[in-house]
């Protein structure tokens, strides 16, 4: 642990680790025993919950700075994991487990999956609580807390905000067989997404008001949480998936298309703005990028269907 200059962060977050582990090893057990979706995603969250009231308490410091931000980040976890609960008891089974249930390993790497995500995403807290006051997390509160603080509270509006839009857009029989484009959906295709993104960067700026002093090792680490979990949303898990979906369902309505090519993938813009924008831009800065573009697929099976 040299490269985070102190033993103190490498214990706190081998702590988190085995925290973490134990935590979903449970739950799994659980999902697995009884084919049992409805946990999944409760699990992950208030795992989150967990892992930064663990490291306030047992880290040998409870500052101001440490309070806010273990508080931010449990109201986050609370809230996603209620909401995704709320969720799969209103729709029944999760579809991602469909080919998943029955076999062991794969709903296994599942699990062993999330337990890397909730541990690389604490990161910052956990240092910030668990370095026993190294670095400056007792220091006075700076500007970078409160950056931090209002782009979380930005972020966590967003999230909150389109994913209630949603649901409710959902519930509705008369949207039945349509895709969400009111509220913030109408100024981008995954607004919860951006507003978690936004959110976490803010966790990472409000942790980097602690890290005064501490090894440069300690803020690159700290980064990892933030551009993991953008990584994962942007290319693995998140939009790939969704749109790729998305596509598939409603790719052959004209509507559809009008609406994807005016709209953002992430970033919350006006459409007039956003249709307006040179392609570079969209594709570099604002990530429309062709890893979304399932429609080249749904054309051909048109075309074969028409044959």
């Amino acid at each position: 642990m040299a490269v985070l200059g102190g033993d103190q962060y490498g214990w706190a977050l081998l702590t988190s680790w085995v925290l973490t582990v134990a935590y979903q090893t449970v739950f799994f057990c659980v999902a697995a025993t009884f084919k049992f979706d409805k946990v999944t995603d409760f699990a992950g969250g208030t795992n989150f919950v967990a892992v930064a009231l663990v490291s306030l308490f047992f880290g040998g410091l409870q500052s101001a700075r440490q309070i806010v931000v273990t508080v931010l980040v449990c109201t986050w976890g609370a809230r996603l994991s209620l909401f995704l609960l709320f969720r799969i008891l209103l729709w029944g089974e999760d579809r991602r487990f469909d080919d998943k249930r029955d076999n062991l390993f794969t709903f296994a790497a599942f699990w062993i999956f999330q337990a890397v995500w909730v541990w690389t995403v604490t990161i910052p807290v956990v240092v910030l609580n668990g370095g026993g006051g190294a670095g400056g997390a007792g220091d006075s509160l700076g500007a970078l807390d409160y950056i931090g603080w209002v782009i979380w509270g930005a972020g966590f509006f967003v999230e909150v905000t389109s994913d209630f839009q949603k649901l409710a857009f959902k519930r509705d029989p008369a949207n039945s067989g349509k895709w969400c484009n009111v509220g913030l959906w109408f100024y981008s295709r995954h607004p919860n997404y951006f507003g978690e993104i936004l959110l976490w960067w803010g966790v990472l700026l409000a942790c980097y008001g602690g890290f005064s002093g501490a090894n440069p090792g300690v803020y690159i680490l700290g980064a990892l949480s933030p551009l993991f979990l953008t990584s994962l949303l942007l290319f693995v898990s998140g939009l790939p998936l969704l749109e790729q979906s998305a596509d598939k369902k409603h790719g052959g309505k004209e509507e559809y298309r009008e609406y994807k090519q005016r709209t953002s993938p992430l970033v919350i813009l006006p459409p007039t703005m956003y249709k307006r924008l040179p392609k570079w831009v969209k594709t570099y800065l604002l990530f429309e990028l062709p890893l979304y573009d399932n429609m080249g697929d749904v054309i051909l099976q048109e075309q074969m269907v028409n044959e």
